[in-house]
């Protein structure tokens, strides 16, 4: 049976066949053998490793959370990890809690005092965000480490506490197989060139907003 589109339905908006589910079993696999072709020789033609300096920026929830995958992936792999917290530092975060049973590999300093809002001290936030600096750039420098996480230091920058010179520097310190992560919103476009990954996460919907529903355990902390 043919069903005619309606009046208020174009062609366009019609479904259209799945072209994949109309080959043969045999078109199928030449076509995937192809793929496959296409896919080795990228390989074969790319650099075998390189240190990354990875940065997660934008309005959008996940920066932090994705980085720490990274970390966990890092851990499982049994590289030394090091993370160091600008902002989060007053809310002993769960995260610190849970990557306790991998002491051994990994150094976690959360040394901010909380968000602006909360501290209400400019000269001490500036001198907390120096410390953590001081602090995460050891760990830059150490070529023990696998993997170095900078969380919400971009707000750090924004605010001024730390100047994007300084962390530019810092990061031409680094081993060349080693990677460092600088998450938070507003990452500086000098710190977006320098990277050699750069994702923004991009605020869709969120509960506080849009329903408000506070910050809760397990999904902000």
């Amino acid at each position: 049976m043919t069903t005619l589109p309606t009046n208020n339905q174009s062609q366009s908006d019609r479904p259209q066949p799945n072209r994949a589910s109309s080959l043969t079993a045999e078109q199928h696999r030449q076509k995937m053998e192809r793929r496959k072709d296409v896919q080795e020789q990228r390989l074969a033609d790319m650099v075998a490793e390189k240190g990354l300096v990875i940065v997660h920026t934008g309005n959008g929830k996940g920066k932090t959370t994705a980085a720490l995958g990274m970390v966990l992936r890092s851990l499982g792999h049994g590289y030394r990890v090091a993370i160091v917290q600008f902002i989060k530092g007053a809310w002993e975060p769960a995260e610190k809690a849970a990557f306790s049973h991998w002491s051994e590999q990994l150094e976690f300093h959360a040394m901010g005092e909380g968000f602006t809002w909360e501290t209400q001290d400019r000269d001490r936030d500036t001198q907390k965000a120096q410390e953590a600096w001081e602090k995460a750039l050891t760990f830059i420098q150490d070529p023990d480490f696998r993997l170095v996480l900078l969380d919400e230091v971009n707000i750090a920058l924004k605010l001024g506490y730390l100047t994007v010179e300084q962390v530019l520097a810092g990061l031409e310190q680094k081993p060349v197989d080693s990677h460092v992560i600088l998450t938070g919103r507003g990452a500086p476009k000098e710190l977006c060139d320098r990277a050699d990954l750069v994702t923004e996460m991009t605020l869709v919907k969120h509960p506080f907003r849009e329903q408000g529903v506070k910050a809760q355990a397990g999904i902000e902390f």
